[in-house]
């Protein structure tokens, strides 16, 4: 009986990733930084869509001399 692909894939991923320390933490650390970014940029674009003609970029130019 030939072996389940699954176990090719997690030995591929084992290997690449998790069976050094130093890449696996360096992993996390990306993996992390990537989220904030994106997570940041996700929230930033949903408050501006929610509060667009309130905030003071979209009215400054109305104060401006």
């Amino acid at each position: 009986m030939p072996a389940p692909v699954s176990s090719g894939i997690s030995r591929t991923i084992y290997n690449t990733i998790f069976k050094r320390n130093s890449v696996f933490i360096t992993s996390i650390f990306a993996g992390a930084i990537a989220f904030n970014m994106g997570f940041d940029t996700v929230t930033d674009k949903v408050w501006d869509n929610m509060n667009q003609g309130k905030q003071w970029k979209d009215i400054k130019h109305k104060y401006e001399q």
